[in-house]
């Protein structure tokens, strides 16, 4: 086999249906509502409790509201091709596997490079806001402090602050990992329940903050143009700058796919959990978007926790409490989510060769990737540890517009080459939804082509440091499958 043949040799559609439909490796415990607490679990965390209100401070007053819908929509068009190729391929590995299936293995192995490394730092982005959570409940019901050490992690930018190790933040990046070594069904349904407890905070934010609203505070609806150093604000160009910000709290859905060989009907339930994750989130976000705004002016939202500043403007001191725990409860399932994910990703690609059989070994009593589980445990807990919240946040956006690119557009191609595949699913206005799809996430890497005051400019985008860092990560990556992966995947030995 010629060297440009092996980097495009793929499964068939039809060998990943086989495969899944006779896989053993997984103990198949996962439902339709457990696999949607996933994705819920997922979606709904920094969206609601920080950056519909920091958004509406910053960029687009209440019309945050309609960044969150333009954001949806764009999130919605990979949300339909995700759902499509779960049924069709129920398979454990995401977007890993369906670039597999569609492109070939040298861009099956990026995508899932890629995915490996994102998921793993939003865990570590995760952990340390959830650290910050706790303590601030801590000391607010309990007035209980940790030493200063144990608080967060050394910043160079504030060297005499004491801290050292996150302590906190470290210890629930090993609980999680452990509870899904353990038991995916238990790690499930601990997760369906403090889902729950989030969704009815979050329900308690909408029904009393609805209660506040004041319909002046919403107007203008969509405040005038602002300059300051750091560029334009507000206007129309505000809405389109805070959709490229609230996007990334607008996917996640992603991460139950991850758990495919692990659902009891796959391709009934996989497509059904995608769509209503995010339908229920995007509720949600409009709602609280709407409350938000409503309760104080936009103006006194810029807060790291605008959700708890808005009822302490109004003295509604006894709500805080209880939206503290329901932020926490929300935080932790979005641990869950990307960890099972990023275990799931690691354990596809070495099923298939591209890293060492070891990893792929499925833990004889428990049927979880127990050691590629454990291992993100220790990362991710080194890195919320260690690290301060910034220098970490800065790699987990472009991943996901990345898999969602190649998503949308190998659904496209599978429509052209394999019309006769059994889809339990098809996405509506496909020729439409696709590009779409495609357009809005590359917009979000560069920026959203604007005029203003005559002049041609990008709102949004990624910062160059992100991108950089990204290709330094993806040449890793190349270097580890030419001198690996090639040679030892599973579709190597098989075809010789």
């Amino acid at each position: 086999m010629g060297f440009l043949a092996r980097l495009v040799r793929h499964k068939s559609v039809e060998q990943l249906q086989a495969e899944a439909g006779g896989a053993r490796d997984f103990r198949r415990v996962l439902g339709l509502w457990q696999l949607t607490a996933i994705g819920i679990g997922a979606i709904i965390g920094v969206g609601v409790f920080v950056l519909a209100g920091q958004q509406a401070a910053v960029n687009a007053g209440p019309a945050v509201i309609l960044s969150f819908i333009v954001a949806g929509l764009g999130s919605a068009c990979a949300a339909l091709a995700y759902a499509e190729f779960s049924g069709m391929i129920p398979v454990t590995g995401s977007a890993y596997t369906y670039g597999y299936a569609v492109l070939g293995e040298l861009f099956a192995w990026i995508i899932g490079w890629d995915l490996l490394i994102e998921y793993a730092l939003i865990v570590g982005v995760v952990a340390i806001g959830w650290s910050g959570y706790v303590q601030a409940l801590l000391e607010q019901l309990f007035h209980v402090q940790l030493p200063l050490w144990a608080q967060g992690a050394y910043d160079p930018a504030n060297p005499g602050s004491g801290k050292v190790f996150n302590l906190i933040a470290a210890v629930i990046s090993l609980l999680i990992a452990l509870m899904l070594t353990v038991k995916t069904e238990w790690g499930a349904r601990f997760n369906t329940a403090i889902v729950v407890v989030k969704v009815v905070g979050v329900a308690l934010v909408i029904g009393v903050g609805a209660f506040y609203v004041n319909t002046a505070n919403w107007h203008p609806f969509v405040p005038a143009v602002t300059y300051d150093a750091a560029g334009s604000h507000f206007g129309w160009s505000g809405v389109l700058t805070a959709s490229s910000i609230v996007f990334f709290a607008v996917f996640g859905y992603d991460t139950l796919t991850t758990a495919a060989e692990e659902a009891r009907h796959p391709q009934r339930d996989l497509p059904r959990a995608v769509l209503l994750s995010l339908a229920v989130s995007m509720a949600l976000y409009l709602a609280v978007s709407l409350v938000l705004t409503g309760m104080v002016p936009y103006t006194q939202l810029n807060s790291p926790a605008p959700v708890d500043a808005a009822f302490k403007a109004l003295g509604l001191d006894w709500v805080r409490a209880i939206i503290s725990i329901a932020a926490i409860a929300g935080i932790t399932s979005v641990l869950f989510a990307f960890m099972l994910g990023a275990a799931r990703i690691w354990f596809a690609l070495a099923r298939d060769g591209l890293l060492p059989k070891w990893f792929s070994h499925v833990h004889p009593k428990y049927g979880t990737p127990a050691r590629p589980t454990m291992i993100l445990g220790v990362f991710t807990a080194l890195v919320a540890g260690f690290l301060p919240i910034g220098e970490v946040a800065e790699l987990v956006n472009i991943g996901t517009l990345a898999a969602f690119i190649i998503i949308c557009g190998s659904v496209l191609v599978l429509r052209v080459r394999k019309p006769q595949l059994q889809r339990s699913f098809r996405t509506p206005a496909l020729w439409l939804v696709a590009p779409a799809g495609m357009l809005f996430s590359l917009f979000l890497i560069i920026g959203w082509p604007w005029v203003q005051d005559g002049r041609f400019i990008l709102l949004g985008g990624l910062p160059a440091i992100t991108i950089e860092r990204f290709v330094v990560w993806m040449i890793l990556g190349l270097v580890i499958y030419f001198g690996y992966g090639i040679r030892h995947s599973r579709l190597a030995r098989e075809r010789g």
